[in-house]
């Protein structure tokens, strides 16, 4: 089965057929957050870190971290953007022992982030463009990591769900000559909002089928582009992630502050026999009894997770 190893300092994380659904958290990102932006901007890290503990917390197994802060004083992100993802990944490992996901779209910002992590981080990410596999492809390879391979290439996004497979072979092929196994490789074939195309789930869902049985790889997703646009986007990500989950997508780019979609995708670890003896979900259950107390979920979950640990050092 295809294995893909994350690693930090002190935390190992598989993402694979047989595996948990890796939840990666997305929270770590200015796109769309202008408060976080200006805070990152003025060298205020403070609702980064309450971002990083509070999703670990919740059940984040891997953190996705993006610096890309559009700078006013100096609109260069190939000069701004190495050093702030440099300062953010210090930071964020400081904090929680969860494994890294790199994410930019600046080759140099990959490469400060890949120098400053430790462990065996994600890299988010390569595409089908001839340019950015050149640049990309061997920096995997110099760093030894696994790679999310997004299913877009010089063409743009095809509507057209044989085009992104294509595309994604052809990265599995490409990263081959550079000497990367398929099993470093984690496809992303790209959710369409379903809004906007009423057959996005049946697509991503014959997709992932696919490329875990025709290419052998793990796969991820950005899990709330399915509901883009539409009212009560939550509960539309509920459905899609166990719906994905069994078709067999290993991994989702995430909120995991959000309760109703970890309980979905706690309640398909169990229904796929990916929670031994339900351990997992009765500690979850838990938490939803604190939340329906009033507690908030962040609330709930970080006293959970400080509970457990309590526990694991008295019997330690």
């Amino acid at each position: 089965m295809t294995r893909t190893v994350l690693e930090s300092k002190s935390k190992t994380v598989v993402i694979g057929f047989d595996e948990p659904f890796c939840v990666i958290g997305e929270r770590i990102n200015p796109t769309g957050r202008k408060k976080l932006a200006a805070e990152l901007e003025a060298g205020d890290f403070s609702t980064v870190e309450k971002d990083a503990l509070e999703q670990v917390a919740c059940g984040a197994m891997v953190l996705d971290v993006n610096a890309g802060v559009v700078y006013n004083s100096n609109p260069n992100p190939n000069e701004t953007e190495p050093p702030l993802m440099r300062r953010i990944i210090e930071l964020v490992q400081g904090l929680v022992d969860a494994p890294l996901c790199i994410d930019s779209s600046v080759p140099a910002a990959l490469e400060a982030g890949l120098a400053a992590a430790q462990g065996r981080p994600l890299l988010n990410s390569v595409t089908g463009e001839e340019e950015r596999m050149d640049r990309v492809l061997p920096l995997v390879r110099k760093y030894n990591v696994p790679v999310v391979a997004i299913s877009n290439d010089d063409t743009g996004i095809s509507e057209d769900p044989d085009v992104r497979f294509e595309v994604a072979r052809k990265i599995v092929q490409r990263a081959a000559d550079f000497g990367i196994p398929a099993h470093d490789i984690v496809v992303d074939p790209l959710v369409m909002p379903v809004g906007a195309m009423a057959s996005a789930g049946q697509q991503v869902f014959a997709l992932v089928r696919r490329l875990r049985d025709e290419l052998g790889v793990n796969t991820t997703c950005g899990a709330s582009n399915i509901s883009f646009g539409l009212p009560h986007r939550h509960g539309i990500n509920a459905a899609f992630l166990p719906m994905a989950i069994g078709a067999g997508m290993t991994s989702a780019i995430m909120n995991p502050v959000r309760p109703v979609e970890m309980e979905a995708v706690r309640a398909a670890n169990l229904l796929m026999n990916h929670d031994a003896n339900g351990a997992e979900w009765i500690r979850f259950s838990r938490v939803l009894d604190a939340v329906a107390e009033g507690a908030s979920f962040a609330e709930a979950s970080q006293a959970a997770a400080a509970e457990g640990g309590g526990r694991r050092r008295r019997r330690g």
